[in-house]
C-alpha cells in the first residue's frame, strides 16, 4: 500500500544522552497519521525491569511493532540477566532472520545506565559516538542539538530536554510533551 493511499504513522523523536554517570532517555508524545495529530501524550520511553535488572528503552516507529520488540527484548534480558549487549544482539539477530519480525517497522534505543545501543531491523546494534543517540523523524535535529551542548555545564537531563525542545520547534511530527527516564550505573 503506498503512502498516498494510507499515509502511515509518522513522528517521534527519542534521544539518549550519557553524561556525568547517568543516561537520560527522552521521547516526545506526538502520534500522527499523515498530517493529523492523533495523540499528543503517548509514552514512548519505558523502564523495563526483567529480574530486577533496570533497562530504559525508547522506541520510534509503529507502536504495535515497538511493543512486540520491547516484549522480545524483555524476554532476552530475562534469559541473559545483566547482559544488555548480548540481549540486544540476540534481538537484532531474531529481528533480521525471523519472517514475522522482519516486517516490524520500529527502532529502539536501550540503556542500562552504562551501555547505550540503537537497535534496528537491519540487524544493527550500534553504540553511539559522543555519548548521544537519537532516532525518529526529529532524531537528527535532536542529535545535532545535543552534540552541540554535550560539552556545556548542562547535565544529561537538561541537555536531553533542550535538544528535544529544539527538535520540537523544527520537526512537525515532534511535540514538546516529553517522557523522561533517568538511569545510573
Amino acid at each position: 500500500m503506498s503512502d498516498t493511499v494510507f499515509p502511515g504513522w509518522h513522528g517521534t523523536t527519542i534521544i539518549a544522552v550519557r553524561k556525568g554517570g547517568e543516561v537520560v532517555v527522552a521521547g516526545d508524545g506526538q502520534v500522527s497519521l499523515g498530517q493529523t495529530v492523533i495523540k499528543g501524550s503517548a509514552r514512548k520511553v519505558r523502564r523495563l525491569s526483567p529480574g530486577g535488572y533496570d533497562v530504559v528503552a525508547g522506541f520510534a516507529g509503529s507502536t504495535a511493532d515497538a511493543f512486540t520488540l520491547l516484549e522480545r527484548l524483555e524476554a532476552k534480558l530475562e534469559a541473559t540477566p545483566g547482559q544488555l549487549q548480548r540481549a540486544c544482539v540476540d534481538l537484532a539477530k531474531d529481528w533480521r532472520t525471523d519472517k514475522y519480525l522482519q516486517k516490524l517497522e520500529a527502532m529502539l534505543i536501550v540503556t542500562d545506565g552504562d551501555q547505550l545501543y540503537v537497535i534496528t531491523g537491519a540487524g544493527d546494534v550500534l553504540e553511539p559516538e559522543h555519548d548521544v543517540a537519537a532516532i525518529g523523524s526529529g532524531g537528527n535535529f535532536a542529535l545535532a542539538a545535543a552534540r552541540g551542548m554535550i560539552d556545556s555545564d548542562r547535565d544529561a537531563e537538561h541537555t536531553a530536554r533542550a535538544a528535544m525542545a529544539i527538535a520540537a520547534d523544527i520537526c512537525v511530527y515532534t511535540n514538546g510533551n516529553l517522557t523522561v527516564e533517568k538511569i545510573s550505573k
